[in-house]
Formats: C-alpha cells, structure tokens, sequence
C-alpha cells in the first residue's frame, strides 16, 4: 500500500479490524489453515499517532550555503541533525523529500535493549537510553515540550537450550563491566515475572530491567525539535535530484553542493542518511550504497489482560519478539525466507504493504507456543514495511571513500531506534572533529572493500544469510556461507586439496586450518555457491555440505571439535616449522617525490632506510592507533618485476618505491586513510595497490632456515640474511622472491613476497623440501593462538583506534627524532605518564571454560575491565587475555604492582583465578 496513511484513517482502519476480531490461533501456521477472509478482515496501520506536525519545517527558503546538508528526515537523520548542534555547528540543514519518519521511522516497532555482543554496541545502545532516560541532562531537556515516549519495562531473553544460556551469560559478563544490570533466571523465576509465558521448555532466561520502549515518531520529533532549538533548518517536501562534486588534489572529488526542487546549497558535507533510499542518494555523487530492502513485518494484537507489567521479550531460539503495546503486544521476528524489495518507490512515503500470512506464519506459531493466550487474542493491524539491511547486519556509517565530505548514516537492519543516539553522536563527531570518539570499524563503510561492495548478488546474498541468522546464536568463529570465493589466489586449490577449511575476510579466502587425514577422506571442505538455506523454491539446500559441517564444528563456547587440530599445527610451529599462506595482505607502494616525507609524517617509527623492513603504527590526531603494518623499501634488484616496477621513478635518480603490508582484513581502511593523508597535507606521493599482484607465504618454525638453503643458492649464513627485520631478494628454484626476516608467530623465519604468478611454484619448493624435515601446512586460527602467546598486538582487538601506542606496550614504534601524525599526544603521555595500559592474564585450561574475548576482567573482587583478545598457549596449556586497566594518579603499573592484586576472568558467570603481567609470560 502506498501514499500517505493520516493518523485519523490508521485509527479508523484500527477500530474497524479491532471490531471483528481475528485471533492469533486462526492465522495461517504450520498445521493451521486461515480463510482469504480472515486474512483481510485485518487492517494494516502502526500503533502510533502521525507524526506530522505543522511545526516540522523550518518557514522560510532554503539557505544558499551550509556547513553540513543532512538528507533524509527518519530518526537517523534527525539523531544526526541533533548530535551535530550539539557540537556547536548551527548552520546545518535536513533535507526530507516527504515528511518526517515517512520512510522507517513510523512503522518501527520502537525495541530499546542494552545488552549485545559487541562491547561498541552496547556503548552506543547506552547512549540512546541516556537520553531517554535522564531527566536532567538528556533528551527531554532539549526538546521542550515533545515526548519520546520512553517506557522502562525491561527486557527478557529466552533460552530454550544450555548453549543460547551460555551465550546469554556472555551478554551479562560484558554488560557488567558497563553498569548494565542483569540476572539469570530460571524457568520458575521467569514465571513469576511473566505470568502468561509457557515455560514448560525454557531452560533459563537473561533479565534486564533497565530495558523499554519508545515511541519511533517521537523520539524522531524530539531530536528535530532539539537541533531545530539550537539553529538547526528543516525543511520537508524538498527532493534532492543531484549532488555537485569538484575535483580537488590528486583527483580526489568533493561534496560542492546539492541541488533541490527548493534550490542549491553550497556545502562541503553530506550526510546521506535516506534508508532504504540511500543506494540512490549515493548514486546522485557517485558513491555506491550496499545495502538491500525487504519487507519486515509485525502484528498489533487486541488486549492481552495481565499484560501490562511485563517486560519485552526475545525468544532468539524461536526468533520471536514480544514487545508490550499499550494492553497489549507487538508480535514479530526474523524467518529465514523474508521478502526482498528490488525497487523501492521513490514517493512510498509513509507506505505499507499487505503481509505475507505465508512468511510471517513461523512468527505466530511461536508466539501462541511461547505465550499460550494469544491462542483466543484478536489482531488489532499488521505492519509490513520495507526495512534496509547489509551484509553484516551492521549500520554503514563513515566518510565515502569515492567522495570526500560525502557521509553515510544508513542501513540500521531494523535497530535504527534503539542505535540512533549513540550512532548519531559519532557521526556528528565524524564530521565535526574527523573521526568519532569510539572505534567505529564495525560500523565503517571502509569495512567493505571497492572489489565487491557494488557487487549486487554479494550484497543480496550476505543481507538474506545477516538477516536470517539475526537471531542465532553469536559464536566467536562463525563463518557466512554466503557471498563466499569473491577473492581466491593461486594457491587456492592446491591447499584445498591439503584439507584447508577456509575463512572469509574482507572477500579473501583465507586458510583457517587444515583437516587430518582421517576427515580429508570423507571429501574435501569446497566452500559451494549459497544456497539461502533451502528458504526459497528456487534453491535447495546443499546435501552433505563438507565445509559447513566442518565450521559447525567451531561453534560452540567450549572447547571446539577443532580445537586439537588447530593446536597441532600450533606445536608443529614451535618444534619443527610451518608454512603458512598469508597472500589475502593489503600490499601498496607508497611511490612519489614526497614518498619518504609522507612516510615520516604517516609512521610512527623511522622508516625507509635500505635492507631493512620496520614494523610501526599508523596513528590519528589524538594518538590513537589506525593500524599497525610493516613497511620497506623495495630494492633496486627488484624494480623490474611486474607489480613493481609500475611505480616508476627509480630510473630518474629518485628512491625506489616504499613498500606497505598490512592485515588484508582492514586493507581498505588503511588504503584510505593513507590517501586521505596525502590529500589533507598535499604530499605529491601516491599509494597504489598491487594487493592481488602479490601474494605472501610464511615460514616458520626451527627448520625454516634449512628448508630455505635447501631451495636458493642464496648464502644464508650472513647477518643481511639472518638478522631479524632484514629484507633482501633471493630466488626459490628460479622464481624471484622478495625475503624478510620477520614473524608474527614468533619464531626463526621468513615472509615471502611473491608475484602471484609464482605463488604455486614458490609453496611447492618449499613444501618438498620441507615435507621431509616436519614442514605442514598451518592457517590463521593457528597464527591467532601462537601470536597472543607471544604476546603480540591484533589491530582491532587488542589495539585499536582509541588506544595509544603507549598504552598498548608499544611505546618503541614511536620515534623520538622526528614529528609524525598524532606525535604531540605520544610526546605528552612521554612526559606526564599514562593512565591506562594493556595487561596479560594467564589463567589455567582446566580452572574455567574457555577465553574468546569480551569476558570481564576483575581485580580485588571488581570488575575493572573486560578482555579485548583472547588466545591459548600450546606451550604450557594456558589460557591467555589481553585488556586495558586504569592506573590510580601517581601509581605506575610494574608487574610488581600487579602482582600484589588478585585477578580474575569472568566467563559465563564463573570467576577464574589468573595472574597479571605488562606483557606476556611467554615472550
């Protein structure tokens, strides 16, 4: 249904459904048959008021030029709006095509939890309740006299296995360490909270109190009162047809201006914040949008008697939300077969469609199951409404990488109310003071990579699979089975048929481990083209899926099947050697007249220097860390190969090219930050990619060095070749490789980088010649447990954005000879001292369950902390956490001090005893 639905035409269509009264138990479900009749005796229509009023606009023209041009008028863009105000930018405007909340905003079911599996999250989360809830310093203080209609009633989840309470404690733990109050219930505690629930097959619940709702219209229209009460313009029934870009340095495009049916502003920001119409936004300057429409449903059911004192419900097992409406409730949740949207109309403002009894029946037998009275409970409307969702099931927020000043606050899969004040202050700190003041890279657009992001089937496949699986179970080790074998290298099927389970980053394949002998013989782990589950007529599900089994393996919050395996290949490392295929790196040259003065204004360490590879931090303005990665200079031997030698410039006297490698997981995110450098400070450098020209293989172990003399006429024995950091091109049976003397598992050995056309070669030579000596094969999962042995960083876990090198232990990246981007902050915490620092526990395996992060850390018998990286010590069958604690004015944390505390980890609830160290016992 489209057109705009007025409030007094929703409460007729209301009253008139509510007269006949269709019950939940007469709907169509698995063994239940509902007449045509039935089904249209049911008026569509929210449970809310209209939330157009005449004071929504701002009288008057459009302003000929802005600091900032927000478009779209749902909650996204009035949070913004608001939050950008606030930082004290008053000439800024919101653009609505239609009115206010008419695209999202209205239909949304208004569910506002605290508790999620992100420690980033729930920060956000906690942001908007703030401003709903304090009655001093929040929302309402700005807004006057509008009501976001908040209701604290709590919040209930519900496990019908031991695993989902298991993950549930997870929430908990984290949530502790946030003031977040929870508690576990059992079956009996839960029916005295929730009289009507059948708890016959509840095995627990996890309750919040401090959970609610809010009405979505209202807390839109207090946000836009706010901005607008702090300068802000508003004007609806304004169409943007066109966004102006200029080129700027090195070709770069910049936001210029935006073009309206009410005129042009001049400006050098956007926000595109249109929802399910952001994809066309972006297409207006350029910028590709991923994310997809479909139709997400819910039901208003009559009066429910008992109702009105109980908490919100999430059924995640049966995927089912109850959340309470007035007397009665909102019914909803998320099915494996929901309804895709391929074009949304440009003026389906405050538009419905009819609901799918078909698809959304799972839903109703849930809920009769889960709440037996709904059984006889009438159905007042339905709510069928086009809702965006993204690969990941995260909001795309950030600055474009195609535009500068082109931003994106959309696709908030249907959490867009209860995200939308913490999400709507970081973007407003995005564009006020460049960046945001939490690490937002599970949210950053720059998470995708420009190799898929406008790949359509990658964009739908990964939405349907995020969506489907909203309500799973949330492992640590989950791997999509969608959208998969984007990114291959050569070595692909060779390791294929060595037994590698792969995992997927950032469209890479990558190995995770390699299966025994005794699993290779049932069939080798392919990763197959998605199969939707089996949810559509037109796909089947896989029979006998290898690989699926395989990972299925790794969920759990136990000890998983896999776990040996991956140790094996951990102690084959330590004691003999491994290989490992590290070609999904980010690989650039960083080539031009200003390279090395672009490098010293990048790094945080003194790079460039010939021979040598340097490992050094990237960092922002406030010190923190944008990433960590090595950089060298190529040599001139090499300047000729492919890949290379398209830098140029060696020729003509000028320095060969720096070489920069990174984690391939945040390749784009580095790739842009460096570029937007160069652009900012006008280095006349360039950074260009040679990511899939090159790939990268690791050999480690005590044998590393034999098996490479055994391959290379190359003398071995010298300091250029042995020394750690030393860098220096040899060939492996004819085929040119570029050696460095590096680890990142720590151990005696090398990194290759191979063009990769002799990738194939280059692992075969060392394979057979290390085979013999106790050379395997090993993947990231090993890397992962033998680098946080070792006590070595993960960017983005346990060094992040807002952490300094300092604080995180490494203080000795960070010159003391030169200015570098962000050395103002690392010189004054040199001089005044830190107040917070990473610190390694080691518990024992068999005191607690096992560490994946986000488990609390607790000193003295209070929760201090959490973990930010988790890993497992082959060496002496402990377990490893990695976290950041405050220090006290005028006491510098020493391992002795540590030691004089009593530490514990928190997993699941259960307290284990574990000791403290600055750096790990292991190195």
């Amino acid at each position: 249904m489209s057109g705009i639905l007025r409030s007094s035409s929703l409460l007729r269509r209301a009253m008139w459904a509510a007269a006949l009264k269709p019950t939940l138990g007469q709907m169509p479900g698995q063994n239940r048959l509902c007449s045509t009749a039935n089904k249209s005796d049911i008026g569509s229509g929210v449970p809310y008021q209209s939330s157009n009023t005449s004071e929504s606009s701002t009288a008057g023209s459009l302003p000929s030029e802005a600091d900032c041009v927000v478009i779209g008028g749902g909650v996204a863009g009035c949070s913004a709006l608001y939050h950008l105000t606030k930082l004290g930018m008053k000439n800024v405007v919101l653009l609505e095509s239609a009115k206010l909340t008419a695209g999202t905003t209205w239909h949304s079911a208004g569910l506002v939890w605290r508790l999620r599996p992100s420690d980033v999250s729930i920060e956000l989360l906690a942001h908007t309740r703030d401003l709903l809830h304090d009655e001093e310093n929040g929302l309402r203080v700005d807004c006057g006299e509008v009501d976001p209609g908040w209701i604290q009633n709590g919040g209930l989840f519900v496990a019908n296995t031991k695993e989902r309470l298991d993950e549930y404690k997870r929430l908990m733990t984290l949530g502790s360490y946030y003031g977040i109050e929870s508690s576990v219930l059992s079956p009996k505690e839960t029916k005295e909270l929730y009289p009507l629930m059948n708890v016959d097959d509840v095995y627990g619940t996890l309750y919040s109190p401090g959970d609610g709702i809010v009405e979505p219209a209202g807390i839109a229209q207090a946000y836009n009162r706010a901005a607008v009460k702090h300068g802000a313009k508003v004007f609806e029934e304004c169409g943007v047809f066109a966004i102006e870009t200029k080129e700027g340095f090195q070709s770069s495009r910049q936001v210029s201006a935006v073009h309206t049916n009410l005129g042009v502003i001049r400006t050098n920001c956007v926000l595109n914040a249109a929802g399910g119409w952001a994809p066309s936004v972006g297409a207006l300057a350029g910028v590709r949008v991923p994310l997809v429409v479909m139709k997400h449903a819910y039901v208003v059911t009559e009066t429910v008697e008992g109702i009105r004192k109980c908490p919100n419900v999430r059924d995640h097992d049966l995927s089912l939300y109850l959340k309470l409406q007035g007397d009665g409730l909102s019914v909803g949740g998320y099915e494996n077969n929901p309804l895709f949207v391929d074009k949304l109309a440009p003026d389906f403002n405050f538009g419905l469609y009819d609901l799918d009894w078909d698809v959304f029946s799972t839903h109703i037998e849930a809920a009769v199951h889960r709440v037996p009275c709904l059984q006889t409970t009438g159905i007042k409307s339905t709510v069928s409404g086009p809702e965006s969702f993204t690969a990941d099931h995260q909001p795309l927020m950030g600055e474009s990488p195609e535009v500068r000043g082109f931003f994106l606050s959309c696709g908030y899969n249907s959490s867009g109310i209860m995200l939308s004040g913490g999400c709507g202050k970081q973007i407003a700190e995005w564009i006020v003071h460049g960046r945001p003041s939490l690490d937002m890279l599970a949210f950053d657009i720059r998470r995708f990579a420009p190799s898929y992001v406008g790949n359509a089937d990658w964009c739908r496949e990964r939405s349907h699979e995020a969506y489907a699986k909203n309500y799973s179970i949330v492992f640590p080790n989950d791997e999509p089975m969608a959208g998969r074998n984007i990114r291959k290298d050569p070595l692909h099927q060779e390791l294929l048929e060595a037994g590698c389970v792969y995992q997927e980053r950032h469209g890479w394949e990558r190995p995770g481990w390699f299966m025994s002998s005794a699993e290779k013989e049932k069939g080798l782990p392919e990763v197959l083209p998605y199969d939707y589950y089996g949810s559509y007529d037109n796909h089947s599900t896989h029979e006998n899926y290898i690989y699926k089994s395989a990972v299925e393996q790794d969920y759990s919050f136990r000890l998983p099947k896999c776990f040996d395996t991956i140790v094996d290949e951990c102690r084959a490392c330590r004691s003999t050697g491994a290989l490992f295929n590290m070609s999904y790196f980010g690989k650039f040259l960083l080539t031009g007249k200003d390279a090395q003065q672009a490098a010293d204004w990048l790094f945080s360490n003194n790079v460039g220097q010939d021979g040598k590879v340097t490992y050094t931090c990237m960092l922002n303005k406030n010190g923190g860390t944008e990433s960590d990665l090595t950089v060298a200079r190529v040599p001139q031997a090499l300047m000729n190969v492919k890949g290379f030698s398209q830098a140029g410039g060696a020729d003509d006297g000028e320095a060969t090219p720096l070489y920069v490698a990174c984690g391939g997981a945040v390749a784009t995110y580095v790739q842009y930050h460096i570029q937007r450098t160069l652009q900012d400070k006008r280095f006349d450098a360039e950074l260009i990619d040679i990511s899939s020209q090159f790939g990268l293989l690791s050999l480690q172990g005590p044998i590393s060095k034999e098996v490479l003399q055994l391959c290379t006429e190359t003398d071995l024995s010298t300091a250029d070749t042995t020394q750690y950091g030393k860098q220096f091109p040899l060939e492996i049976n004819g085929e040119r490789v570029w050696a460095m003397r590096m680890s990142y598992v720590g151990e005696f050995g090398y990194e290759f980088h191979v063009p990769m056309e002799s990738l194939v070669a280059v692992y075969r030579s060392l394979m057979s010649a290390g085979q013999r000596l106790g050379l395997r094969n090993a993947g990231y999962r090993a890397i992962d447990f033998l680098s946080a042995e070792k006590g070595y960083h993960h960017w983005h876990s346990d060094l992040r954005t807002t952490d300094t090198p300092l604080e995180a232990g490494l203080g000795f990246l960070c010159s003391k000879t030169k200015d570098y981007y962000g050395s103002g902050v690392i010189q004054q915490q040199q001089n005044s001292g830190i107040s917070r620092r990473r610190i390694c526990l080691v518990s024992d395996k068999e005191s607690g369950v096992p560490l994946f992060g986000n488990e609390a850390i607790v000193c003295d018998g209070k929760v201090v902390s959490y973990v930010r990286r988790a890993g497992y010590s082959c060496s002496s069958d402990q377990w490893l956490a990695f976290g950041y604690i405050e220090t006290e004015p005028g006491v510098k944390l020493t391992d002795k001090v540590l030691a004089g505390r009593k530490y514990e980890i928190e997993q699941m609830g259960i307290r284990t005893p574990a000791s403290a160290s600055l750096k790990s016992p292991f190195v």
